[in-house]
């Protein structure tokens, strides 16, 4: 069974993630694929963006949010690592998720989400007040704001540039941008 809900989740087959859990009380829902880099239904909905099933995932009690896969990914390492804001937002929401774990090689989310230009991430991180590391990852020549600079991201570049200069005034405003009251 943990395979079959590894797959659905990959799918982003709602229903039957939602079938498996209600019709196995012993699962292991941490089951870790090793013929897929030790990936595990988490990290794979995180990976491909299946929202619905994100939430579903961490609804359940055993769900462990933080674990890795060989290369060190947390299902937060992979929503900021492809953009998937979504599952950004969902992961931010739960606060036994670890947002600035490291992956392996020592590169953070943040590092990847400003490497690859992923905006709204960011913006969400930001928003949601959690802690954003923006020191330099272990093993990595810049920062996020230096990566970013490296690979013309300049949106993202500014944004953090921004927020390092003063958090709490970007926080409001990004905030604002996003009609978040409070």
């Amino acid at each position: 069974m943990e395979q079959g809900l590894f797959w659905a989740a990959h799918e982003g087959k709602v229903v039957e993630v939602k079938d498996i859990l209600r019709g196995n009380l012993g699962l292991n829902v941490n089951w870790r694929n090793e013929g897929e880099n030790g990936t595990t239904a988490l990290l794979r909905a995180c990976r491909h963006g299946r929202d619905a099933i994100v939430s579903i995932l961490l609804a359940h009690p055993d769900i462990d949010v933080n674990q890795k896969d060989d290369d060190g990914y947390t299902a937060f390492m992979w929503a900021c690592t492809n953009g998937k804001s979504v599952c950004v937002r969902l992961l931010l929401g739960d606060s036994r998720v670890e947002v600035n774990e490291p992956r392996n090689d020592g590169s953070t989310p943040l590092w990847w989400a400003a490497s690859r230009g992923h905006l709204d991430p960011v913006r969400w991180w930001i928003a949601s007040g959690r802690a954003l590391d923006l020191g330099q990852p272990g093993g990595k020549k810049t920062d996020a704001i230096g990566r970013a600079r490296e690979k013309g991201n300049d949106e993202v570049r500014a944004l953090l540039e921004r927020f390092k200069n003063d958090a709490a005034k970007t926080r409001d405003g990004v905030k604002k941008e996003l009609g978040i009251n409070g």
